[in-house]
C-alpha cells in the first residue's frame, strides 16, 4: 500500500549494480561504511551535454532551514531535507516514516472508498477508512520509507550524510526493530480489517502482503527494483496510487476489472511523479552505478519524459471517461489539468532540480483532486 501503498511522497530508472559492494542480502546487515567514505564530496555531471551540466555539492551537516540552525524541527518530523539535528529517538523513528509521504497514499484510501459506491458517513464507516488510512499511512508506508533508508544508507552518506542512520543518530537494531514492527503491525491490522468487512478471501491482508513485497524488492537486493528507473518509478506510482485505492474500494465494495486497469493506468503519472525526486539524488544515484532516469537521459531528457507521464495519462482518463459517457467528469479531469502544465512550465521545466519541492507542492493537489473526480465517475 506504499506498500498498500507503496501502496501516491512526498514523499522517488537499465540494470544497476548492487547498492551495496558487499553483500546486503540480509535486512541484519550491518553498516560498514567508513567516516571517510560517507563525507566525502563528489562533484558529477549529470550528461554530456553542455545543456545538463549540473556540478552537485554536498553539505556535511543538514542545510539550514531555520535561520542557520542547522535544520528545521518541522522538516525533521516531516522526514524531509533541511531537517533539524535531533537526538530523541522517537522523533528519529517518525523521520525515518517520512510523514510527508503519507498524504497521497491516505488520499487513495479516500478515492477507494468513493469509488465503491458504498461508503455512507456512519460511525462504523467513518471507523473504518480511519483504519484502512492507518495501514496505509503512518504503517505500510512508514515500513516502506525506513527499510528505503536502510538499504540507501551508503547512497545517504554521500547525498546526505547527515540522515539519522548514517550519521549514527539511530543504531542499526533500532532500525531494524522498527521495520518489524511497522510490517507486522501492518499486516496484522490488515487482517482485522478484513474480518470487519465480512471478507470471506482476506483480500486486504493479501493487498497489505503484495504491497510489502513490492516494498521489499524496490529496495533490497538482489532485485532491487528501483535500481531500473523504468521499472522502479511504476512500481513507486502503483505502491501510492493503485493499492491503496484498492484497498479503500474492498473495505466497502468489490474491485473490479475496469477499475484495476484504470488505476494501473493513473499508476503511469506517479511514474513521473516519482521522476521528480530522483532529480535531487544524481549524484549519489550516479555514484553507485544506479541508472534513474535523469542519469541515463540526462536532465532535459528527463525532465520531459517526466511530465508526459503525467499529462498523457492524464489525457489519457479524461478521454476514456468521455468515451464511457461521463463528458462532465472528462471536463473537470481536463480542468484540473491545465494548471497542472502551468505550473510544470513555471517552475520544473526550467530547473528540476532548484524548483522540484515548488512544483510539487504547486501541481500536485490538482492531479490528486483529478484522482477523486477520476473515482467519483466509476463509482456513477
Amino acid at each position: 500500500m506504499a506498500t498498500i501503498l507503496t501502496t501516491i511522497s512526498s514523499t522517488g530508472l537499465s540494470n544497476k549494480p548492487s547498492l551495496a559492494r558487499r553483500s546486503t542480502s540480509s535486512i541484519l546487515t550491518p553498516v560498514t561504511l567508513s567516516i571517510a567514505q560517507s563525507r566525502r564530496r563528489l562533484a558529477v555531471r549529470a550528461a554530456e551535454t553542455d545543456t545538463d551540466k549540473v556540478e552537485i555539492k554536498v553539505p556535511e551537516k543538514a542545510p539550514s532551514g531555520n535561520g542557520g540552525n542547522g535544520g528545521s524541527s518541522i522538516n525533521q518530523l516531516l522526514g524531509i531535507k533541511g531537517a533539524a539535528q535531533e537526538t530523541n529517538k522517537w522523533k528519529i523513528r517518525l523521520q525515518l516514516m517520512k510523514p510527508v509521504t503519507w498524504p497521497p497514499l491516505i488520499w487513495g484510501v479516500v478515492c477507494g472508498a468513493a469509488a465503491s459506491g458504498n461508503f455512507h458517513w456512519s460511525v462504523e464507516d467513518v471507523a473504518k477508512s480511519i483504519c484502512c488510512m492507518i495501514l496505509s499511512g503512518p504503517l505500510l508506508t512508514g515500513y516502506t520509507q525506513t527499510i528505503n533508508d536502510w538499504y540507501d544508507r551508503e547512497i545517504d552518506a554521500i547525498n546526505e550524510p547527515y540522515r539519522p542512520i548514517p550519521s549514527g543518530a539511530i543504531s542499526e537494531n533500532e532500525v531494524i526493530t522498527q521495520i518489524w514492527v511497522l510490517l507486522l503491525g501492518g499486516l496484522g491490522l490488515a487482517g482485522l480489517l478484513d474480518v470487519w468487512a465480512g471478507h470471506k478471501t482476506p483480500v486486504i491482508f493479501y493487498l497489505a502482503l503484495g504491497g510489502s513485497f513490492l516494498s521489499y524488492i524496490y529496495s533490497a537486493p538482489p532485485l532491487k527494483l528501483k535500481q531500473n528507473g523504468w521499472i522502479g518509478n511504476f512500481a513507486l506510482g502503483a505502491s501510492y496510487i493503485s493499492l491503496p485505492w484498492w484497498a479503500g474500494q474492498a473495505l466497502f465494495g468489490t474491485l473490479t476489472l475496469d477499475v484495476v486497469v484504470l488505476t494501473l493506468l493513473y499508476s503511469i503519472a506517479g511514474l513521473g511523479i516519482a521522476i521528480i525526486n530522483d532529480f535531487k539524488s544524481i549524484e549519489g544515484d550516479r555514484a553507485m552505478g544506479l541508472q534513474s532516469l535523469p542519469v541515463a537521459f540526462g536532465i532535459d531528457t528527463a525532465k520531459w519524459i517526466c511530465v508526459g507521464a503525467i499529462d498523457i495519462t492524464q489525457l489519457s482518463v479524461a478521454g476514456y471517461l468521455l468515451s464511457s459517457g461521463k463528458p462532465y467528469f472528462a471536463l473537470a479531469l481536463l480542468g484540473l489539468i491545465i494548471p497542472q502544465v502551468i505550473f510544470q512550465f513555471q517552475y520544473f521545466l526550467k530547473d528540476p532540480i532548484k524548483y522540484d519541492v515548488k512544483y510539487q507542492a504547486s501541481a500536485q493537489p490538482f492531479l490528486v483532486l483529478g484522482i477523486l473526480v477520476t473515482a467519483l465517475a466509476t463509482s456513477h
